[in-house]
């Protein structure tokens, strides 16, 4: 973790001005984590009156780095023997370079990218680090935020500050993904990507496995015929609206029964679960809007917690599906007004908003997100996504908002839900 920097001026004459001070000494601590290291070396530091410039720490399987960068207004040999005799105690390595660059912070990484696979390889990450460099895009910093279900690793880093530079930036790791077979998210850095507030999914084939409808007209012997009309609207080849009416008249007569046997045979997402408790427990407002049908969403809904319900409602008359639906029909249109509607009521500004569907249909509901987020989608929604997944864990969008696996954990140890499996 870096040491803040101040509030006004540049950072990078305020440490020059503070290395003038003195000698800038650089020391890079490895070994095994344990207890007091740390504690020790600034111990050694403070003996010596140092001036810290800049702090950094990771951990890796156990194994410690730390970096410290100081001006040492004394003799900087001295400060290495003693620093070497010190670190010998707890078991460190120590490396001490006199007169380092005192550079270092100088600046906020502009985006953060996440790269998710199952594996992610040496090959694959040598592709990406490689693009970045022709790109001239500085990696900052690299930390994991998975090793389960799919391995996510977190890049900062700071890229020309130019609309076209961004643009090449995604378009290039996009096609680095496809030819790798792992996911890469592009975000914004800073502020704005911490502050999401309110998360939409769509339904079918997103927050739970499978097509309702197609549930549906297996009971009524249609399922087939049904199947065919529901691809052809996912991949934007049919109107949704009149698609959606071909579908329902093909149920006329079903039993208002089959409805709550369809609900209860619902199978969530993997990851579906974990990914609202944990978002609930960062204060998101959680949703969903659906060309599906509230009488099977809402009980799910209830019992997910969801403050938001957007479905379409089938007509039920004399206890039997009459083959229409009620009421203006949720189409694509109507999804991106459903969630213009939901960040309104809750009173959270769009660019605050995530939006997370897989067909053709969700396109204009991800295009008015903050972050849209095509989950194992067809290729039109793919193309206008913000960010692609391809794994069927939906626990990968928590990788994608900064959230790591480790956290999500701790907090379901906290309460007794930690479970090492494929979460829903």
């Amino acid at each position: 973790m870096s040491t803040s920097q101040p509030e006004s001026g540049n950072h990078g004459e305020s440490v020059a001005a503070q290395a003038a001070a003195g000698t800038t000494v650089l020391i890079t601590v490895t070994g095994p984590d344990r207890p007091g290291v740390t504690s020790v070396l600034l111990a050694a530091l403070a003996r010596n009156g140092v001036s810290l410039l800049d702090v950094e720490q990771v951990v890796i399987r156990g194994r410690l780095t730390l970096g410290v960068l100081v001006t040492c207004p004394g003799d900087p040999e001295g400060l290495q023997d003693e620093l070497e005799d010190a670190m010998v105690t707890v078991g460190m390595q120590v490396d001490v370079e006199i007169g380092a660059d005192s550079s270092t912070g100088a600046g906020l990484s502009t985006h953060a990218i996440v790269v998710l696979g199952s594996p992610v390889t040496a090959r694959a990450f040598s592709v990406i680090a490689r693009k970045l460099a022709e790109q001239d895009v500085n990696i900052d910093a690299i930390r994991g935020v998975a090793d389960y279900p799919v391995t996510g690793l977190e890049l900062t880093v700071t890229a020309p500050a130019t609309e076209s530079a961004e643009t090449r930036l995604r378009t290039t790791l996009a096609e680095v993904a496809a030819k790798q077979n792992i996911d890469i998210a592009v975000e914004r850095a800073g502020l704005a990507r911490r502050a999401k507030r309110l998360i939409v999914f769509d339904v079918d084939s997103t927050l739970i496995q499978g097509e309702v409808i197609e549930m549906l007209a297996a009971h009524a012997g249609v399922e087939d015929e049904v199947r065919k009309v529901t691809e052809a609207a996912m991949r934007g080849e049919l109107d949704f609206a009149e698609s959606l009416r071909q579908r329902v008249a093909t149920l006329a007569g079903l039993q208002e029964s089959v409805i709550d046997e369809v609900a209860e045979a619902i199978t969530l997402t993997p990851g579906a679960r974990t990914t609202i408790r944990t978002l609930r427990r960062l204060g998101f407002r959680c949703g969903v809007v659906s060309g599906g049908f509230r009488q099977v969403i809402e009980p799910l809904a209830h019992e997910l917690e969801l403050d938001f319900v957007q479905a379409n409602t089938l007509e039920v008359v004399g206890g039997r599906l009459t083959g229409k639906v009620i009421g203006e029909i949720v189409d694509r249109p109507g999804k991106a007004v459903a969630l213009r509607r939901f960040a309104a009521e809750a009173g959270v500004p769009m660019e605050q908003t995530v939006a997370v569907g897989d067909g053709a249909n969700d396109i204009d509901m991800l295009n008015a997100a903050g972050l849209g987020i095509a989950f194992n989608a067809k290729p039109a929604l793919r193309e206008i996504a913000d960010a692609a997944l391809s794994h069927p864990y939906l626990d990968a969008v928590l990788f994608i908002l900064g959230v790591t696996r480790d956290e999500v954990e701790a907090a379901d140890a906290r309460d007794g839900l930690l479970r090492r499996v494929p979460l829903n």
